[in-house]
């Protein structure tokens, strides 16, 4: 086990890039920051709750922000600014712009995590927020790069946290944090239920994820940190690390088989060799 990086506030979301550096973002502080030879440099100041990031079409990053977590009280924060929404930066700039906060007119509560199909289409979970103990509404959303349009596919599940394709693009994988649950879609713009794929043993739960080649499901695995990796017919491994808060696992390199893992709690960034190659995504160079 490397470790990338460390001093990190919550990372999550790490983000391969073409050039071997990481880019992460650090939920904790609103910020978003490159990680690479034992250096780290800010990408931009974002603020808010920034959760989960991906390379689109145009080479931007587009990032899912909570609206901000307050980490002691394990609730979400409340005020001006602290509107969950979808965010493109600009990565030679560090300037950045919000495309959505709304779907059909109603809020979105708090996007956790994306993945870009083929043809462009952005897909993202909402966790839904806590506050003083009650939760709101989680869901499962398509929306167009640009800003221009959005469609709800879900407006019913618990905790949706990660989000990841199938390797054919046909399907579309969602973790439930309170559940340690994985569903899956139909990768069709257009409102859906669910169908049950496999429920993790013990008391954990799901946060992000990342498919292999094979199309098994990695993961990143809360309480009893590790990374869980579910295949096709619904059979569950674990692989520990020394974290409970376990949070994201992303691919890269020549043979796809090094893994990047966010130890949240503990603010590193690891590097791990995997058993089997990640899944190329779609515009990561």
């Amino acid at each position: 086990m490397e470790t990338v990086a460390e001093g990190l506030a919550f990372p999550e979301g790490p983000v391969v890039m073409a050039d071997g550096s990481v880019i992460v973002v650090e939920l904790a502080s609103g910020r978003i920051t490159r990680c690479w030879n034992g250096r780290k440099e800010v990408v931009c100041e974002i603020g808010g709750g920034p959760n989960g990031a991906a390379i689109g079409p145009d080479g931007a990053l587009y990032v899912c922000n909570n609206g901000g977590l307050d980490l002691t009280r394990f609730q979400n924060a409340r005020g001006p600014g602290c509107k969950g929404r979808i965010e493109r930066v600009d990565l030679a700039t560090g300037t950045f712009e919000r495309l959505y906060d709304n779907c059909d007119g109603i809020a979105l509560e708090a996007p956790n995590d994306l993945v870009f199909a083929a043809d462009g289409t952005l897909w993202f979970t909402d966790l839904g927020k806590t506050h003083d103990g009650i939760r709101t509404a989680s869901g499962l959303f398509a929306c167009s790069a640009d800003g221009t349009a959005i469609t709800a596919i879900d407006r019913h599940p618990i905790s949706y946290n990660g989000v990841g394709l199938s390797p054919d693009g046909t399907t579309i994988y969602c973790a439930d944090t309170h559940q340690a649950r994985l569903y899956s879609y139909k990768a069709a713009a257009e409102a859906q239920r669910p169908q049950w794929v496999a429920t993790a043993p013990g008391h954990v739960g799901f946060d992000s994820l990342a498919v292999t080649a094979a199309g098994n499901i990695c993961v990143a695995t809360l309480y009893q940190g590790g990374i869980t990796t579910i295949t096709l017919d619904g059979k569950t491994t674990k692989r520990a690390f020394d974290d409970r808060y376990t949070t994201n696992i992303a691919f890269g390199g020549e043979e796809m088989q090094d893994a990047w893992i966010t130890l949240s709690a503990s603010g590193r960034l690891i590097k791990v060799r995997w058993d089997e190659p990640g899944l190329r995504l779609n515009f990561n160079g």
